[in-house]
């Protein structure tokens, strides 16, 4: 795939990176005519009202502030919206930060390590795609997404073997954000009574507890086995509307 001639401005604040990524820009990307860089949020500005270009490569950490980056990303999607937007960062561990910039309006994110800046990465940016990134940031993105996919494929076979309802599953999470029986049994899709809940509670220790651990479950009790089986997700708990 090719690419037609662009326009670039690198925002970059450390010199000797700044002179890497153009360089790679020169040897690697030749549709690229560099029309300016900056090191910071004004030069940056002033660049652009000299001329916009066609991509921003923009660097997050500037000046050690990384919501300067975010500010600038939104910015330039609020006022030069046909303008492309590729991070290119030295914030491998801050993935909160990823998310922002991502909202912000940018086309993708490049970390600084693994296989750097490539060609490819550009062309899918100048080319429309979303979501360009390389591959240390595509390793994280799928350590994730494996770890979801695992996560509530064992949530739906915990729920099949102990015979879980959405009346337990309900009635468990809400033990678990500290409800009481009363509270539970006044939210607006709970139709029982707190005596109906005991009854339900005692049914469910019958059903996660062998035999020989059912004598003096507690309600704390229950919610540690139902985390432990995989019924209830700990990063997934949310109260119902009351």
């Amino acid at each position: 795939m090719d690419m037609e001639p662009f326009k670039v401005i690198i925002v970059e604040d450390v010199k000797l990176e700044l002179k890497g990524t153009e360089q790679i820009f020169r040897a690697e990307i030749p549709e690229a005519t560099i029309i300016g860089t900056a090191q910071n949020e004004s030069e940056f500005w002033k660049l652009m009202r000299a001329e916009v270009p066609d991509l921003v490569l923009l660097d997050l950490g500037l000046g050690g502030s990384t919501t300067v980056g975010v500010d600038i990303c939104r910015q330039i999607r609020s006022r030069y919206d046909s303008v492309k937007i590729l991070i290119f960062t030295g914030e491998v561990l801050n993935e909160k930060l990823w998310i922002e910039v991502l909202n912000a309006g940018a086309q993708g994110i490049i970390l600084k390590t693994g296989n750097l800046l490539q060609r490819d990465d550009v062309m899918l940016t100048m080319h429309g795609r979303r979501f360009v990134f390389n591959e240390p940031i595509l390793e994280k993105i799928l350590f994730r997404y494996r770890k979801l996919v695992m996560s509530e494929a064992e949530k739906s076979d915990a729920l099949l073997d102990y015979e879980i309802d959405e009346y337990d599953e309900r009635y468990l999470r809400h033990l678990a954000l500290g409800y009481t029986k009363e509270m539970i049994s006044n939210l607006r899709n709970m139709p029982f009574g707190a005596k109906s809940l005991e009854k339900r509670q005692i049914d469910l220790i019958n059903r996660l507890f062998p035999e020989s651990e059912r004598f003096g479950v507690n309600a704390t009790r229950l919610v540690t086995k139902a985390f432990q089986l995989h019924i209830l997700d700990p990063n997934n708990l949310e109260a119902d509307e009351e």
